[in-house]
C-alpha cells in the first residue's frame, strides 16, 4: 500500500529524510517511531502530498504521490495532529463539505456519516458550531470525516492528542477493527506503550534516516543484542538503547 525509493527531503542545508526505502502491506497497522526531529512528520507530508520530495518518490497503492496524486489521494485518509477544521460549520456540515470534496453520492455518505458521528459520539454536537469544539471532539471530528470516502490507507499523525483515556480506548479499538478489515494504517506516535499494544510492524527513524523495521519482538531482539543480550522488557526500552546507540 506504501513504498517508497529513495524518499529524501532537504530543506536547505538540513537533509530531514535521507533516501527512505519503505514498504508498508495492504491491511498492516505499521507505527513509524523516532525522536523530535527525526523525520517523522516530514515523511508523512511527503506521503500525503503536502510536500514535494527533494528526490525519489513514494507510492500509494501503486500511484505515484506526485504524478498521479488524484488517484493517490483517493485512497488516503490523513488524521494531523492538530486538525484544521472550519469553526463556523457544524459538526454535520463539515461532513457534509468533506462529502463534497471527494464528490460523494449523498445516498452514500448521508448514512456513513450518521454512523461515524455515532461511533465517535458526537451525534449530540453534530449540529452545534464546530467553533465551541473542544480539541477532543474537533479530533474525534477528524476521524469522522476522514473516514467519509471509505479509504484503503489513513495516515496518522500523533493520533492521541487531546483524547481522554475512554476516546483513546474507542479509537484504538476503530482503528484495530478497520485493520483486521483490511485497512492499512500508517501511524506516527510517541506513544511507545500504544505502538506496542497496537502494531503489526514499527519503523524507527532517526537524524532522518530509517534505523530498524520490524515486528516488535525483533525490534526488542535487536535492543537485547545491542545491549549483550541483557532481557530488554518494553518497546520503549528498545527504542531508547537502539537510538541512544545512533547517537553515540
Amino acid at each position: 500500500m506504501i513504498h517508497t525509493e529513495k524518499l529524501q527531503k532537504q530543506f536547505g542545508d538540513k537533509v530531514a529524510v535521507a533516501g527512505l526505502d519503505l514498504a508498508v502491506e495492504a491491511g498492516e497497522f505499521f507505527c513509524f517511531l523516532g525522536p523530535n526531529g527525526a523525520g517523522k512528520t516530514t515523511t508523512i507530508k511527503m506521503l500525503t502530498g503536502l510536500l514535494r520530495p527533494t528526490a525519489g518518490r513514494a507510492l500509494i497503492g501503486g500511484f505515484d504521490i506526485q504524478t498521479q496524486p488524484l488517484l493517490a489521494k483517493g485512497l488516503t485518509g490523513y488524521i494531523p495532529d492538530h486538525p484544521f477544521l472550519y469553526d463556523r460549520l457544524t459538526g454535520r456540515e463539515f461532513l457534509a463539505f468533506i462529502a463534497g470534496l471527494y464528490r460523494l453520492p449523498k445516498a452514500r455518505w448521508q448514512p456513513l456519516a450518521e454512523e461515524l458521528l455515532e461511533v465517535f459520539e458526537l451525534s449530540a454536537a453534530a449540529d452545534s458550531l464546530v467553533h465551541g469544539y473542544s480539541h477532543g471532539m474537533r479530533q474525534k471530528l477528524s476521524f469522522a470525516s476522514t473516514f467519509l470516502h471509505e479509504p484503503k490507507l489513513v495516515v496518522v499523525d500523533e493520533p492521541w492528542v487531546g483524547l481522554d483515556p475512554k476516546n483513546i480506548h474507542r479509537v484504538k479499538h476503530f482503528l484495530r477493527q478497520r485493520v483486521d478489515e483490511g485497512l492499512t494504517v500508517f501511524m506516527s506516535t510517541h506513544s511507545l506503550s500504544l505502538a506496542e499494544e497496537l502494531a503489526d510492524r514499527v519503523g524507527i527513524i532517526h537524524q532522518g534516516e530509517l534505523l530498524h523495521v520490524g515486528r516488535v519482538s525483533e525490534i526488542k531482539a535487536l535492543a537485547q543484542e545491542a545491549e549483550a543480550h541483557r532481557e530488554t522488557g518494553s518497546l520503549e526500552q528498545a527504542f531508547l538503547q537502539l537510538t541512544r546507540d545512533n547517537e553515540a
